[in-house]
């Protein structure tokens, strides 16, 4: 029976999902993977917003190399490709928004994973590296579409080839995490913006997953005929009833500039 590696829970409209090898760094191997996948999937189908998240003191080392190891060696059967690109996106391009929790490592397969995320909060204890250069291979889980288009060719370019480390202020400089707060409280900010998140329009939350990386993949003219196609398809009665909450001063006010969607 395959050990568990992947823990989840549902706290109200919020699937907690958790990596949990904590004594490998919560390297990723095919195990890892696959329950990943499960999770989100399970998401998906229960939740409004998921958190991405890892038990220890460390989000995810990357890739098991000592699995990678066995693929690698001269003669050996080749692993199948695509199962990083095939779970990561139903993160990254799915349904329903997901929300990463970074602390301590965050490097190679574990940034790739993160990236995925639509939110990315990290303590002050995360670092984000790319050593695939130093390790002979490369990134493999949608690295060098969705990090690069976060960062940019040179920084990332920069990562992999000096084998640079940066750290969590660093890492918001360059785009790889949106918030940046005190060691041990990532979890819980993550939470916190799930919530919020949670209270928008299911249909706008899944438009921004689902259609906003894909009009990033467009010319400008076909980027803005699915904008409007996507604008007509979110319209709904919950939308006209949002709106006339606004109208009416029914509706919550937006939060002070310099704070986020949670007020903090």
């Amino acid at each position: 029976m395959t050990e568990q590696l992947v823990t989840y829970e549902l706290h109200g409209d919020v699937a907690l999902i958790g990596l949990d090898r904590a004594d490998k760094r919560n390297a990723i191997n095919k195990f890892v993977l696959g329950q990943l996948r499960e999770a989100a999937f399970r998401a998906t189908e229960e939740a409004k917003v998921g958190v991405i998240f890892a038990h220890g003191n460390n989000f995810s080392a990357g890739l098991d190399l000592v699995e990678a190891a066995g693929w690698m060696k001269p003669g050996a059967p080749r692993r199948r490709r695509g199962q990083w690109n095939r779970s990561l996106d139903l993160i990254a391009r799915g349904q329903i928004p997901f929300v990463a929790a970074l602390n301590g490592a965050c490097i190679g397969g574990g940034l790739e994973l993160a990236a995925a995320a639509q939110v990315r909060v990290a303590d002050e204890t995360t670092f984000f590296a790319l050593p695939e250069g130093q390790r002979g291979i490369f990134v493999g889980g949608g690295g060098s579409v969705r990090v690069q288009r976060l960062m940019g060719y040179a920084r990332m370019a920069d990562l992999m080839l000096t084998g640079r480390v940066l750290t969590a202020a660093e890492g918001e400089r360059a785009n790889l995490c949106q918030y940046v707060v005190p060691a041990g409280e990532a979890l819980a900010r993550a939470k916190s913006l799930a919530t919020r998140i949670a209270q928008n329009a299911p249909r706008v939350n899944w438009a921004v997953c689902a259609c906003l990386p894909r009009v990033n993949d467009m010319s400008h003219e076909d980027g803005l005929f699915i904008e409007g196609l996507i604008g007509e398809s979110v319209a709904s009665a919950e939308s006209y009833e949002r709106v006339t909450a606004f109208v009416e001063k029914r509706a919550a006010p937006l939060v002070a500039p310099g704070t986020a969607g949670d007020g903090r």
